[in-house]
């Protein structure tokens, strides 16, 4: 039996638990592949578009001028697919995540093609930014509709999937995205979207159900628009601070100063909302709560690292892009050996939390591990060992997160709980990038000055043939700076794995109505 009070969901361990089912009520065998099916494909347009097309970006400016505005390619798509989770998850949860997917699939095909088409560099970044309207709500759909299909018993089986397509795509984004603008053009970079959208729709559409209709509620736009508000503010704050403008000018305090009085104004009116995008009762959950925390830490140090490997691959030990993207397979191996055969382990025996702190563990000593090896000048097989061992861990983390935090809440929430979550991952991944690249500017600043030169000069170096003794110079400099990243990464997730201590054990429910009781 389930109890529920202020959004704590409690497992009565009394009576012995009914046996787990492998799809929801009226949902066939059939049905079930063919939905997780179209949600794979779902999240691998998302997961791919975020890696393939900075491979091309060199390419994009040549054709479309606007070097200066080249970065606004990546941010104006982070600002409307951050900003968009939320809305998306509590929307589903209001009127059914079927409509949804085909709206959020729909404004990221139209924006890839428009953004294929484009003919100005102001016209690729507003089409991005359509783009990233539709791309806020694959993620989080994709995964909210596992919990419509699967019983929480089941899912980490199913979550596991999910995670594992997302590290293939993360290595194989950059490979993909390299080979297609060389071999055709960087507008086939976003061309590609069009038929793996076009099939994910098709399998939506014939195995989700239509939802009945029910009563209404509205949604909470004032809310909608001061979380949007906020989110970009912040994320201007990360993309201009220290580069546009010093960290110390009056533009990044009006920022600040910005972000934390949306922010304040957004917990206002959640408290008062009549239907609020994020309802705070969830927070007095500590599986929810924590979960949510834990999930963004965990983006923040992987964001804060593993962005920056492939760099100090090709500066600091000299190796070429090609060889640089293959030292990340180690990773990927391991992360889709564990989120696949750990996903069946978990939901054999009912249990999320010794797997999550075990990947965390993992995952903390594989970053710290990083930052030893890069501060010892250590050889590069030595880092093969570190990445599979942070694949291990990422197999294990992330999916189990995912699926404690759904089994945590009631199930007419799970869209709010999911989009939240995303939400938090992908500001995690914003203040991680940004927080490790002031690192790593503020100490090859200091290297230039000590060296007579400006940031500039050594930064361009990378770039240009040097003598023997400025390439030792050079690597100096950025091993320096790269393993003070990694060790505040390996920090981080420390961090996280000491929050997941105390989270609160919740055996996995085995039948989807013990979600809805209450």
């Amino acid at each position: 039996m389930v109890g529920r009070s202020e959004g704590i969901v409690v497992n009565e361990t009394s009576r012995p638990a009914p046996p787990a089912e492998e799809a929801a009520p009226g949902v066939t065998p059939t049905q079930l592949r063919i939905v997780l099916a179209g949600a794979l494909l779902a999240m691998l347009l998302a997961a791919l578009d975020q890696n393939i097309v900075n491979t091309a970006l060199p390419r994009m400016a040549a054709d479309l001028g606007g070097m200066a505005h080249l970065s606004w390619v990546v941010t104006a798509f982070m600002l409307t697919s951050t900003t968009t989770t939320p809305l998306y998850g509590k929307m589903s949860d209001l009127y059914g995540r079927r409509a949804l997917f085909f709206i959020a699939i729909a404004l990221f095909l139209g924006g890839s093609i428009m953004s294929g088409a484009a003919q100005s560099m102001g016209q690729l970044i507003g089409f991005r930014a359509l783009q990233g309207l539709g791309a806020g709500g694959l993620m989080v759909l994709a995964q909210a509709m596992v919990a419509d299909v699967v019983p929480p018993r089941q899912r980490p089986r199913y979550q596991g999937l999910f995670s594992g397509t997302f590290g293939l795509a993360s290595v194989a984004g950059p490979l993909v995205g390299g080979f297609i603008t060389q071999a055709l053009s960087w507008r086939w970079v976003f061309y590609v979207n069009v038929p793996i959208g076009v099939l994910a729709l098709v399998m939506l559409s014939i195995g989700l159900r239509r939802r009945a209709p029910g009563v209404k509620r509205a949604v909470d736009h004032i809310g909608a628009v001061l979380l949007a508000g906020a989110t970009a503010a912040l994320l201007l704050l990360l993309a201009w601070g220290g580069t546009e403008f010093p960290w110390g000018s009056w533009q990044t305090a009006a920022m600040a100063g910005t972000t934390v009085a949306l922010v304040a104004l957004f917990l206002w009116r959640e408290s008062v909302a009549p239907e609020p995008l994020i309802r705070l009762a969830l927070f007095r959950n500590p599986v929810y709560a924590r979960g949510v925390a834990v999930g963004g830490m965990m983006v923040f140090a992987m964001m804060g690292s593993t962005v920056f490997l492939p760099l100090y691959f090709q500066l600091v030990l000299g190796m070429q892009p090609a060889e640089a993207g293959a030292m990340l397979v180690p990773q990927v191996g391991g992360m889709l050996l564990t989120s696949i055969l750990g996903g069946r382990i978990v939901s054999r025996v009912g249990r999320t939390k010794p797997f999550l702190l075990a990947g965390l563990g993992l995952e903390a000593a594989a970053l710290a591990s990083l930052g030893l090896f890069a501060w010892l000048a250590a050889p590069a097989w030595v880092f093969l060992l570190s990445l599979l061992t942070l694949g291990l861990g990422m197999g294990m983390g992330m999916p189990n997160l995912t699926t404690a935090v759904q089994n945590a809440v009631d199930h007419r929430e799970v869209g709010a709980a999911t989009g939240t979550m995303a939400f938090m991952r992908s500001l995690g991944g914003a203040l991680g990038v940004a927080t490790s690249g002031t690192i790593m500017a503020h100490s090859l600043a200091i290297t230039a000055a000590g060296q007579g030169k400006s940031l500039a000069q050594l930064t361009q170096q990378a770039a240009l043939a040097v003598t023997a003794a400025e390439q030792g110079a050079m690597a100096l400099a950025y091993r320096t700076a790269l393993t003070g990243c990694f060790a505040l990464s390996g920090v981080v997730m420390t961090a996280a794995f000491l929050v997941t201590l105390g989270l609160p054990e919740r055996t996995l429910r085995s039948r989807v109505e013990d979600e809805r009781r209450g």
